[in-house]
């Protein structure tokens, strides 16, 4: 099947498809379609000098965690916490880049940051083995237990 070359914009670079869409890949087995993530543009505070008033180079990433078909439940469930203030009600994701002076590296910036916020989704936590206290931690507890009160006790004067 032959590789087709598109070139969609003259900053852009160009995009190969061989019958799917272009994905983000994340981890092993993991990737996010370009189709499920939107950009909007919107002038930036900050350095950019005379351009500062003219050109949009803030973006603004939308990523709608609750409905991704790329990504499995779980992975859903902790990029949702770990996502915090930066989700919506409706579960979209929404990451604000504007470190740089031109629009294509804040992009680039708003799209790392999303890859390393799913990547850390993705990584399942360890689970914590019930352990019991040992029994000389028992015995170091209740002297401190004792010794406390032993000092609250001598703190009280003689009663009248």
């Amino acid at each position: 099947m032959p590789m087709a070359v598109i070139f969609t914009t003259w900053h852009e670079p160009p995009v190969q498809r061989m019958g799917i869409m272009p994905s983000i890949a994340i981890g092993p087995g993991l990737a996010i379609d370009d189709s499920e993530i939107a950009f909007s543009f919107l002038r930036a505070s900050g350095p950019g000098g005379q351009n500062v008033n003219k050109v949009e180079t803030a973006v603004q990433l939308r990523f709608d965690v609750r409905q991704s078909p790329s990504l499995p439940e779980d992975v859903k469930r902790r990029l949702e916490k770990l996502a915090g203030s930066r989700l919506t009600q409706d579960g979209v994701l929404i990451l604000s880049a504007q470190r740089f002076r031109s629009q294509e590296r804040n992009r680039e910036d708003a799209l790392k940051r999303l890859q390393q916020l799913i990547a850390k989704a993705a990584e399942r936590p360890k689970r914590r083995v019930a352990t019991r206290p040992t029994l000389a931690s028992k015995k170091r507890r209740v002297d401190s237990k004792v010794k406390r009160g032993e000092t609250k006790r001598l703190r009280t004067g003689p009663l009248e």
